[in-house]
């Protein structure tokens, strides 16, 4: 492999690669799902002057940091998976950590992703110069590419709680994003600090083994069974044989999916009130103690938080070793933790399951576009995008999974394929025509986003009369508020008029 921190040739440092008629270098921030798919589908199309830049030692993004007990994904495994590397060998319905980690990292060994990244190097700061981007690593290497990629992902940097005296604890305390293996929860008394997806898959496995359980709940959540099976070595091995299978399965979940769920967030009201009967009939099943479940029941409607998969949380929470404390937290203290009225609930270890922050994207990376113009400054805590992959003022520099790239709740490699697709018919468009930059026109970012902020009151996530993660500093939730497929079809047809062309 070259020496990445080498300048590239005085003709490489003509930022008009398309007019020079020399590839253009390309540096993608983030090698987890999104920079894996952008790398491949770069080089299918002939982009193969490609680095990555990698903060850890792997690939693998949120499957990497995130090693916690029960960690489950809840988009079928036949459908959360490469459109260019289907897998046939899936242990479940609804694949568990370890085996898409393992996945992400066969993949990129395979289409040589891995030789292109550079690990263990982050990305601290982008300045567009001279009509190229500066690229300044960590250690203070500074490298010139033609197009930055952002593929750093939604949720990537741990949210802490502002609790008092959190550093006090005695025991042991991590955040469920940075799970800590050498601590043996076996017959210990064990505290979790929130009730969203990640909290409730660790409460259902790790319950059965602790001393006690203590689950500190703030707001209840809604949530559904996980229709979870196991695939038979003979359906696997049929599913080999036949790879028009494994392509049946995956378009298969993508409409289902997007047919039904993803449109009943988004103002379908009869799939909207079948999700609300369905987590409800899940609860009084699970739960039959009647005080524990009326404190486990929201006052909002299903879906207006993100819809939590999970069939073992509800029985975990029910055990006799298990209680659910809906008191307000006080403050930490060395020996466990004291709520309003009074109680201390002492622990052995303390997990802090309290997410990320959704407005972060490619922060803290300062990145700065034309005439200085710095991106955090500009976001403001209201982070907002062009179609989820572009920003005006900032040529050449495309995101997978920026701001309003949720799009109905469904698999986010779909999304980032379509994404993928959009940016190299923008490279071919650069190459076929001899310009220099692209760059989205403010007025038609800024009227994108005026129908988002439209369209997003028609949505569950605005009326359901919840407050979740998705608002952000614009009292709005940061999200796609129309059908998957309307998304879908505006990426595969790229609308040129809304960009600068420059030559």
């Amino acid at each position: 492999m070259p020496d990445q921190t080498e300048q590239p040739t005085d003709s490489a440092n003509n930022a008009d690669w398309a007019q020079a008629g020399r590839p253009p270098r390309i540096a993608i921030v983030g090698a987890g799902m999104s920079g894996i798919a952008a790398c491949v589908k770069l080089e299918k199309a002939g982009y193969s002057d490609v680095t990555l830049f990698e903060k850890a030692d792997r690939v693998g993004g949120t499957w990497r940091e995130n090693t916690y007990p029960g960690l489950s994904c809840d988009i079928p495994s036949r459908w959360y998976c490469f459109s260019f590397a289907l897998k046939a060998q899936w242990s479940h319905r609804y694949s568990y950590g370890p085996e898409i980690q393992a996945y992400m990292e066969s993949v990129a060994q395979t289409f040589g992703v891995t030789q292109k990244t550079r690990f263990n190097t982050a990305v601290t700061d982008l300045q567009y110069l001279n009509g190229q981007w500066q690229l300044t690593t960590e250690r203070n290497e500074v490298m010139t590419f033609d197009i930055i990629i952002s593929a750093t992902g939604i949720l990537h940097k741990p949210a802490y709680p502002a609790i008092d005296g959190l550093d006090t604890f005695a025991g042991h305390s991590f955040h469920s994003a940075r799970w800590d293996h050498s601590v043996d929860i076996r017959d210990k008394r064990v505290g979790v600090i929130g009730t969203g997806s990640t909290a409730c898959q660790i409460v259902g496995a790790i319950t059965p083994q602790v001393k006690k359980m203590l689950v500190f709940q703030r707001t209840p959540q809604w949530m559904m069974a996980l229709p979870q099976i196991e695939y038979s070595k003979r359906w696997n091995a049929m599913m080999e044989r036949f790879p028009s299978l494994q392509k049946l399965s995956y378009h298969y979940y993508m409409q289902l999916m997007a047919t039904t769920f993803a449109a009943g967030t988004v103002g379908n009201k009869t799939v909207q009130r079948l999700i609300h009967w369905a987590c409800r009939k899940h609860l009084r099943e699970s739960v039959a103690d009647d005080a524990l479940r009326e404190r486990l029941t929201p006052n909002y409607q299903a879906a207006c938080k993100r819809l939590i998969f999970c069939s073992d949380f509800y029985p975990a929470i029910s055990s006799d070793n298990a209680a659910l404390i809906t008191e307000r937290i006080e403050n930490i203290e060395s020996t466990g933790v004291r709520t309003t009225d009074g109680t201390l609930h002492e622990l052995d270890v303390l997990v802090l399951a309290t997410g990320f922050d959704p407005g972060a994207f490619i922060l803290p990376t300062r990145v700065r576009g034309e005439n200085g113009v710095d991106l955090e400054t500009r976001w403001a805590g209201a982070p907002r995008a062009h179609r989820a992959v572009a920003l005006p003022d900032f040529p050449n520099f495309w995101m997978l999974e920026g701001p309003t790239g949720p799009v109905g709740n469904i698999s986010l490699i779909t999304i980032t394929e379509y994404q993928v697709d959009y940016v190299i018919s923008m490279l071919n468009k650069m190459k076929a025509e001899g310009l220099s930059a692209i760059k989205v026109k403010s007025t038609a970012c800024e009227n994108y986003n005026a129908s988002m902020r439209q369209g997003i009151k028609n949505t569950i996530w605005f009326t359901g009369g919840c407050d979740s993660w998705y608002f952000d500093a614009s009292g709005l939730p940061n999200l796609y508020p129309f059908k998957p497929t309307r998304y879908l079809k505006d990426m595969r047809h790229p609308d040129y008029s809304e960009y600068e062309l420059i030559r």
